[in-house]
């Protein structure tokens, strides 16, 4: 059986360097010919910005608060795009124990809660999950200081905020410090208590049976499975966005404040993706 001689088509022929427009191209991409790739690569060497540069500005902003200031900025014109106030009245505080490097730096310690050595990041934020303010530390720091740094001076920045919900981590003298001295409502979100033996809740199904209750011991067993907590989600969702850039798998900075500079970048990144799309 021979092979039919017929000629392909337009489209099925394929794209070789005679015929290079034989695939319909995007109109929005501006690919380079090979003629400009050549041409640009003579002068790329030029063209790269030292790293002292990006350095030198990286540093000046972070000093100025210029990425704070920009989070800041985005954060509301996207919580005008949901329809929301642009100042939050309520927020969700938690912390993230991260690993650090062998390079050194300060402020570094041991969280024997969660059995980690390096940082805590301490986040503050708003029912959609965006951050209002985040506050690096040592690990070893309990969450009921830590608490006392993230919210110092948060009136003034935020002066619509009054219901706060936390971890039970910050019961104590860190949920009584923001309710007397900032004076905010807080609410401590639990986690459901540990699950009752299937042994001993057949045991107490029997004993109230022979006192003429019939109950049925599975119904005393509580939900089993992936738990979502009431509030503790959406601060949860956000240290989730983070992980998502290389840069905050691990905490490689040598200052607390470096940390805390590329949080706010990360989320400047995500903010302006989302009001893109808008």
């Amino acid at each position: 059986m021979g092979v039919s001689g017929a000629p392909c088509s337009t489209s099925q022929q394929a794209r070789t360097t005679e015929n290079p427009q034989s695939t319909p191209r995007d109109p929005q991409r501006n690919l380079l010919r090979p003629q400009e790739r050549l041409r640009l690569a003579a002068f790329a060497s030029r063209l790269r910005t030292p790293w002292e540069t990006v350095y030198w500005w990286f540093r000046r902003w972070r000093i100025d608060g210029t990425f704070e200031q920009l989070n800041s900025a985005l954060r509301e014109c996207l919580r005008v795009r949901l329809r929301r106030d642009p100042q939050p009245s309520a927020g969700v505080v938690d912390s993230q124990s991260a690993k650090t490097t062998g390079v050194g730096g300060e402020a570094r310690g041991y969280d024997g809660g969660k059995k980690v050595r390096g940082r805590k990041r301490h986040l503050l934020v708003d029912t959609e999950g965006l951050v209002l303010k985040v506050k690096v530390m040592s690990a070893k720091v309990p969450d009921q200081d830590g608490i006392k740094l993230l919210l110092k001076g948060i009136r003034d920045r935020l002066p619509r905020l009054s219901q706060l919900w936390v971890d039970a981590g910050y019961q104590g003298r860190g949920k009584d410090w923001v309710e007397k001295v900032l004076g905010l409502s807080v609410e401590a979100v639990r986690r459901t208590p540990k699950p009752t033996p299937e042994r001993v809740a057949m045991i107490w199904a029997e004993e109230w049976s022979k006192e003429g209750w019939e109950i049925d011991w599975q119904k005393l067993l509580p939900r089993r499975g992936f738990e979502v907590l009431p509030r503790r989600w959406v601060v949860e969702r956000t240290f989730s966005w983070l992980s998502q850039n290389r840069r905050m798998s691990k905490d490689y900075e040598r200052l607390c404040v470096t940390a805390e500079a590329f949080v706010y970048l990360a989320m400047t990144r995500l903010m302006v993706k989302r009001l893109a799309r808008a």
